[in-house]
């Protein structure tokens, strides 16, 4: 059975696509079978994964559904992903109907038995895009960074993971907040991590234990167009993504 995990945070800037590109390459490393879904207009997931956005159908055809979802989806070097550019932007306007939240759930259906692991890299923001990630999600992976601005976007994010659970997902489920760019040694980074654990347990969410350290290895590894695990194996936060995953896996009851 394939878990389907959204990695959503309103905000922008609090390492999402670094974390879903790292989540998908942690697990791939592990045996895991992954698909990498980039749900984000601006591409960087397909970049990173050094997948080709402009010649090869994309998740824009997906959601039109001009193609089947299989005909979409490429090999990178650990994972497969379906990539995404900027057409996607305009599916808010393009895509009606009663089937407009679901229609990223209704193209999975007949693949996500081949994955393991199907991991959303989803847009900074909380429209029709992010509503499809979590009507087709079994979880939902919420990284933040300590700025008071990503907090608040965690509360924004609630109130629409809700309405998601309401009305399209009641199986939705948030498996915690991974929190990124962290000096723990800075008094900034230890007093937004309290605010975000009183922040998790007023939603029920978990902060995860493991956090994410700053390094330039990151920016490193995407300008070259591969995952941390690949390009830095002993950086500070390929040992933290590492770390994280095998959290996440435990909290899952996954082996």
């Amino acid at each position: 059975m394939s878990m389907i995990i959204s990695v959503a945070n309103q905000k922008g800037g609090v390492a999402k696509t670094t974390t879903a590109g790292a989540l998908a390459a942690g697990l791939a490393l592990r045996g895991y079978k992954v698909l990498a879904l980039d749900l984000d207009p601006q591409g960087n997931l397909s970049f990173n994964a050094a997948a080709d956005n402009e010649n090869m159908p994309t998740m824009y055809e997906v959601l039109k559904k001009t193609i089947k979802i299989s005909d979409a989806i490429q090999n990178s070097e650990k994972f497969d992903i379906v990539p995404a550019n900027i057409l996607l932007a305009g599916i808010e306007q393009e895509v009606n109907g009663v089937d407009k939240a679901f229609r990223l759930k209704e193209s999975l259906s007949s693949i996500k038995d081949n994955y393991d692991f199907i991991v959303i890299d989803t847009p900074p923001a909380l429209g029709t895009l992010t509503v499809n990630a979590f009507s087709a999600s079994d979880r939902i992976l919420i990284p933040s960074n300590a700025g008071s601005f990503a907090v608040q976007g965690i509360v924004q994010l609630y109130d629409t993971v809700k309405s998601v659970i309401t009305y399209c997902n009641p199986s939705l489920k948030i498996s915690g907040i991974l929190l990124t760019k962290y000096n723990p040694r800075s008094n900034i980074s230890k007093s937004m991590k309290e605010i975000t654990e009183n922040i998790g347990k007023a939603i029920n969410a978990k902060v995860f234990d493991t956090f994410i350290r700053m390094t330039t290895v990151v920016e490193e590894a995407q300008a070259v167009k591969t995952d941390i695990f690949t390009y830095s194996p002993k950086a500070t936060a390929t040992e933290d993504y590492d770390n994280f995953i095998t959290e996440f896996l435990e909290e899952e009851g996954i082996k």
